[in-house]
Formats: structure tokens, C-alpha cells, sequence
């Protein structure tokens, strides 16, 4: 169930942990792991190409960070970042809504 899930809305899932603060990479992965009950327990090889193509869009920034046993490079969302999530957050919805509506009405 987990990545087939998050594929087409992983942008989405990663814009919206980031509205947390900034986070390394791992750290992405627990909080999405985290937030959403272990539906999305996404691989490295997922989840850093795609916090490196936000980033090459504008809608990440990252810095590396020295501390504890070695360098890591932390994420931020940005002004457009937030935008964007705003933005997929609604498509979203909409399509939530038309798939609900469909559920509704099957038998």
C-alpha cells in the first residue's frame, strides 16, 4: 500500500510536512511516516529525488547543516512553496469530493 499511494500527491505530502519547520531528509520520511499513521512510509530513493526537483522549482530550499555526526542537508518551504500548497491542497479536495460523490452512488 505505501508508495502506490503517494504517487501523484508525494509534492503535495512533502510541501505539507515542511509547514512543520525545516527538516533533513530522514526527517521528512518519520514525519510523513508519523502524520500519516504509517500509510506513507516512503524510501530515500523516493523521497530525495523529489525534494531535489522541488527544489530545482523553487518550492524547497535547502542548506547543509553541521552538527551531531555529520552534515546533512536541510529542507525549507518556501513563499511559493506555500503557494503551491495552498494551490494542491485545493485541487485535492476537489478531487476528493468528485471521488466521494462517486463512492456515494455505487453499488
Amino acid at each position: 500500500m505505501r508508495q502506490d499511494h503517494a504517487r501523484g500527491q508525494l509534492d503535495l505530502l512533502l510541501l505539507c510536512v515542511l509547514t512543520d519547520g525545516p527538516a533533513h531528509g530522514y526527517a521528512v520520511i518519520s514525519r510523513l511516516r508519523a502524520a500519516s499513521d504509517g500509510v506513507f512510509d516512503l524510501p530515500e530513493g523516493t523521497v530525495y529525488p523529489a525534494l531535489h526537483r522541488l527544489e530545482g522549482t523553487g518550492l524547497v530550499v535547502s542548506q547543509w547543516q553541521d552538527g551531531g555526526e555529520r552534515r546533512r542537508r536541510v529542507y525549507e518551504i518556501t513563499t511559493a512553496g506555500n503557494r503551491a500548497l495552498a494551490a494542491k491542497r485545493a485541487q485535492w479536495r476537489s478531487f476528493a469530493r468528485g471521488v466521494q460523490s462517486v463512492l456515494a452512488g455505487a453499488t
